[in-house]
């Protein structure tokens, strides 16, 4: 069944460049083009597409206001086209936030190729999961206390994984286990992201950077350009590379997933998320391989139920959890002061 989308931008040459990108694609009818939220109003209610296109900023009322309309009175799929500002990046991790399925840079100089996978995230958001807004997530303590029992998080997570990020770090207490994360993001968001997470999040939340050492209470999210690797094996530290995307991806969560096994082998917790494709499944089967426990999203909680379905297949998965349960299991594993065997 045809993919029906309708295109909402202010400017002639985007729509129609979203347009001819999206018609290319035999499974994508493009139903109507907007000009701007009003005009958009009105072709949501008589055209009833199944994703729409929504650009940042037009005049009149901008996209996250009309992001937060939609999600509200008419909860549909929404892909955001920005630009590739600092503050274009903001705005768009807000609109994630809000329930947007995913944001897409418009090509500059920069980046001619943008648009390369907009088909396909179009399909994907129109056969999502749409999950009601939850409210935010109040950081608990944990209940007898907490204390690392120096095992290391490896997350990896793509379409979805702002919202599920900040479900699962948000329940972390300040002294939490060293986190590591590759989230498929351009390379202007992460450092945004990062900062968001900070914000909300009881422990220290950043950009990871070369050398940076692995403590306790320590979170780093890969920069939208590198891959996560670790180095060394008594006292692991953070290495960026800009080797070659591996599964059309830089930050990969493979690679992330293969560097931490080859460095800790059964010291972590690998966690595989929301996401478009396969990219971390074989990785995380490794980790598994080596004796670490892992973790998968669900399909019912999973925006797009991709990545971790692949690494449940391949048997790389020891146990599926619904996202609200995500971060309970985790803290439970690696806590010392445990006094029962967790199951």
């Amino acid at each position: 069944m045809s993919v029906k989308v309708l295109v909402v931008d202010d400017s002639p040459t985007m729509r129609g460049l979203l347009t001819a990108t999206l018609r290319a694609d035999p499974e994508i009818v493009v139903v109507g083009q907007a000009a701007d939220p009003h005009e958009a109003r009105q072709m949501i209610k008589t055209l009833a597409p199944d994703v729409i296109t929504l650009d940042i900023e037009m005049p009149g009322m901008n996209g996250l206001a009309f992001l937060e309309k939609i999600m509200r009175l008419r909860p549909t799929p929404v892909i955001m086209v920005s630009t590739l500002t600092q503050s274009g990046a903001d705005v768009s991790l807000r609109a994630l936030e809000l329930g947007a399925f995913d944001c897409v840079p418009k090509p500059s100089s920069f980046n001619q190729n943008s648009f390369d996978q907009l088909a396909e995230k179009v399909k994907a958001a129109g056969r999502s999961h749409r999950h009601p807004r939850a409210p935010k997530p109040e950081p608990a303590p944990m209940r007898g206390g907490f204390t690392p029992d120096g095992r290391i998080v490896a997350i990896g997570s793509s379409t979805g994984g702002v919202e599920a990020l900040i479900t699962i770090l948000s329940k972390f207490p300040e002294n939490c286990p060293p986190v590591i994360i590759s989230q498929h993001m351009p390379p202007q968001f992460t450092r945004s992201f990062a900062e968001r997470l900070n914000k909300l999040c009881q422990p220290a939340v950043s950009e990871a950077f070369e050398g940076a050492p692995l403590k306790m209470g320590q979170i780093y999210l890969a920069p939208g350009s590198a891959h996560l690797e670790l180095e060394g094996r008594s006292a692991p530290r953070v290495r960026l590379s800009e080797a070659e995307r591996v599964n059309g991806h830089r930050p990969s969560v493979d690679v992330m997933f293969h560097s931490v096994q080859r460095c800790l082998g059964d010291r972590v917790i690998g966690v595989i998320l929301t996401g478009l494709g396969r990219d971390g499944a074989e990785g995380l089967l490794a980790l598994r391989n080596a004796g670490a426990e892992t973790i998968g999203q669900d399909e019912a909680s999973s925006v797009v139920y991709g990545m971790p379905k692949v690494a449940y297949e391949i048997g790389a998965v020891m146990r599926q959890l619904p996202l609200e349960r995500i971060a309970d299991r985790i803290l439970a594993s690696a806590n010392a002061q445990r006094r029962e065997p967790v199951v």
